[in-house]
């Protein structure tokens, strides 16, 4: 890393207008292509992508994206004459308009059961061409709204006419003042404060629009730009404060700027780069899940850690040689001036925690372990699925219409569960009869639509309203209880095939899917965890210490997210909407998150402690000195997290914000109580087998140096005096 530095060092102005040129050249591209983000399919051989399967093949308008048109009389009924003709009139509008297959409206005599039995409500529901484009989708949404009035309340929902929230940019802005506002009352110097803001900032830019042209590639979902910039500034601010951090601690120890620089590279700069390669690593094997809309995720975030990292091993050090000495405070700059050099001292509240943890490793050890398995214990009773618009605000029109509908006409009217049948026999169109009698008696369900089919179709549609709504645990139960006892029953001794499908169930089964994934993927990243620091650290207990309490952390991060999201504690405080089962895909992303952000931390304390007992062999020693001199810098960057996370919680998105408290908490939690107690509790109880590693092993592994050269920086020539002792965090 050494001569990396010096170049960048050297060539400082190239580097910083490389950067610059790289950022205009991308924005260019984005100007000419623009982005082309787009969901892939989240259900891969289950039994309702089987049913989208079966209805496209026989191109049913069930098939097509569907929402609905809901209508509430203010002081009368939907049947008065005014608010009839005004909605017929808007609703053959619709029929007639590009890209509608149908529209079933409740005014014919056949639609009395779209009106609510007391005639306040009434919907229609809108289905679309397969190839219904955006544009024609908001040309209905128009002609929908326009007889709204003061007497007659329109609003709309379903697949159709669902709104995301915009993604609010002042939450990310407060995220960065933030950390900037903890950079600086830390460090008592603007510079500290400001470039690693500015080296995360250009990382984060670049891959933001790197991944906007790589959409065009790949299939992304319209998250991963905030996801990658959730991730991003976190670790690209931090990677670069412990750059900087060392690259003071030698300055004041009387390095010239140019050989600080080098050396914090090699020594500081290797941990980033290893543990940047950590969540990268973390973040691709989620790829073995392969799942495309976590695979999208997964790689965007990927890019975002990759380019922040660059951008920290090179315009950092770039950064740092235009600005000279001003990194560090008047106040230190004077002193260094005056002493020419700055032995760091060692004490200090961190210093002195650090001996308390030796002290009583045991009672510390203990308390800190149960106060995690508290926050982690909400875990056990976490629930996968989807939100809905039941969890928007109450001011956006697709809750507005979830409302109406649930108030007129029951909840499972939101998630109506879509059976395919096929049945190419008369003997099967008997027995789809049969079924949708059947199905009208079963528990949960109620009411069922099945129009009779004809002599040659060969492919039908039963429509099941449950009583529940579609997040709720009864109507998952309700969805199993058809596919595994009701269907067979009623296709026994027939060639009739049936699939229960349609968004809710959609969404019931990617979530099975994953969550028979999760624990297998647990595991596999905490034995890629444990592989990775045998490596670094040559030795088979620290590394097993961490893995576990990685999964700790996680399943802290899972407490978090259940207790606020699914228990609704504190929901309605942050404006989250109402409580509901987690995103599907939300655990599995903060599992690779998590795990490298924990390793972060792991490698920066013990790396650490590694050195020390390299140069004295005391294991309570190197334990102790190496938390003493990153305990600040550890829990400066968790704050630093804690901000840039915690903001995206308020930034409009649900799935964001399940993202931002999880890490929020998680990060917290990991460097106070895992990384400031449970480690050092537990290696100074353990003594010297923290460093054993058996001989054959030992030889077979690579060498890796975390943090290259531990030799210490060299005083500036020509100083005669006695070096100045200062508390400066190493």
């Amino acid at each position: 890393m050494s001569p990396l530095a010096r170049w960048c060092q050297r060539h400082r102005l190239a580097v910083v207008v490389a950067w610059v040129c790289l950022l205009l050249s991308l924005g260019a591209g984005v100007g000419a292509a623009g982005s082309a983000f787009g969901n892939s399919p989240i259900s891969q051989d289950t039994d309702s992508a089987k049913a989208t399967a079966l209805l496209q093949k026989a191109a049913n308008s069930a098939a097509g994206k569907s929402g609905r048109v809901v209508w509430q009389a203010e002081g009368g009924k939907v049947t008065d004459a005014p608010a009839e003709q005004r909605m017929t009139d808007a609703l053959k509008r619709i029929a007639d308009a590009p890209g509608v297959a149908s529209v079933t409206s409740p005014y014919p005599p056949g639609g009395r059961a779209q009106i609510s039995k007391d005639g306040r409500i009434a919907y229609a529901t809108v289905s679309f061409d397969q190839g219904a484009d955006d544009a024609r989708i908001d040309h209905v949404k128009e002609l929908a709204t326009a007889p709204e009035s003061a007497s007659l309340r329109i609003a709309l929902n379903g697949q159709a006419f669902t709104v995301n929230p915009e993604p609010n940019a002042a939450a990310d802005a407060l995220g960065i003042v933030l950390a900037f506002v903890v950079l600086l009352f830390a460090f008592r110097a603007v510079w500290v404060a400001a470039l690693p803001i500015i080296t995360a900032v250009v990382g984060v830019g670049t891959s933001a629009i790197a991944v906007m042209l790589l959409s065009h590639v790949i299939t992304l979902s319209d998250t991963t730009l905030t996801l990658g910039s959730l991730v991003g500034l976190g670790v690209g601010i931090d990677y670069a404060l412990f750059i900087v951090n060392r690259h003071r601690s030698h300055l004041m120890a009387g390095m010239s700027v140019a050989e600080s620089i080098a050396r914090s590279l090699n020594t500081s700069g290797r941990a980033v780069v290893f543990a940047g390669l950590t969540v990268v690593v973390a973040l691709l094997g989620m790829l073995t899940l392969n799942v495309g809309i976590i695979n999208g995720m997964a790689i965007g975030a990927a890019v975002t850690v990759v380019l922040t990292v660059l951008a920290a091993v090179t315009l950092l050090p770039a950064l740092l040689g235009l600005i000279g000495t001003r990194v560090l405070s008047r106040g230190q700059r004077r002193t260094l001036a005056a002493y020419g050099s700055v032995t760091v001292a060692r004490t200090g509240m961190w210093s002195r925690w650090a001996e308390r943890v030796q002290a009583r490793p045991k009672v510390l050890g203990l308390v800190a372990l149960v106060v995690l398995a508290v926050l982690a214990l909400p875990t056990l009773t976490l629930r996968l699925g989807a939100s809905d618009d039941g969890n928007l605000p109450t001011t956006s029109t697709n809750r507005q219409a979830y409302d109406m509908i649930a108030d007129g006409f029951g909840p499972g009217v939101n998630g109506p569960l879509v059976l395919a049948v096929e049945a190419p026999t008369a003997a099967d169109k008997a027995a789809t009869a049969r079924l949708a009698t059947a199905l009208e008696r079963v528990d949960g369900v109620a009411g069922v639509g099945a129009a009779p089919m004809r002599g040659d179709q060969s492919v039908g549609v039963i429509s099941v309203v449950p009583k529940t709504s579609p997040q709720s645990a009864q109507t998952s139960d309700l969805i199993h209880h058809l596919r595994d006892d009701v269907i067979p029953q009623a296709a026994q001794g027939t060639s009739m095939k049936v699939y229960v499908g349609g968004p809710t169930a959609s969404n019931d089964d990617f979530a099975s899917v994953l969550m028979g994934k999760l624990p297998v993927f647990v595991l596999v990243i905490a034995a890629l965890g444990f592989l990775l620091l045998t490596v670094a650290f040559r030795s088979l207990l620290v590394p097993a210490v961490g893995a576990l309490l990685n999964i700790l952390s996680i399943g802290v991060a899972f407490g978090a997210i259940v207790v606020v999201f699914q228990y609704g504690f504190g929901a309605g405080l942050l404006g989250l909407g109402a409580a509901g089962p987690i995103e599907s895909f939300v655990p599995i992303l903060v599992v690779g998150i998590m795990f490298g952000l924990s390793m972060d931390y792991q490698v920066f304390l013990v790396s650490r402690m590694r050195e020390e007992w390299a140069h004295t062999g005391d294991n309570h020693r190197a334990v102790r000195v190496g938390q003493a001199e990153t305990g600040r810098v550890i829990t400066v960057a968790a704050a630093i997290m804690v901000c840039v996370f915690g903001s995206f919680v308020f930034g409009g998105m649900r799935v964001i914000s399940e993202f931002g408290v999880s890490l929020a908490v998680a990060v917290a939690v990991d460097a106070l109580l895992i990384r400031m107690v449970v480690v050092p509790a537990l290696m100074h109880l353990c003594g010297r087998g923290n460093w054993w590693l058996p001989r054959r092993l030992d030889r077979a592994l690579p060498r890796v140096s975390v943090e290259g050269p531990s030799d210490e920086p060299a005083q500036r020539p020509g100083r005669d005096r006695e070096p100045q002792t200062a508390g400066i965090a190493g």
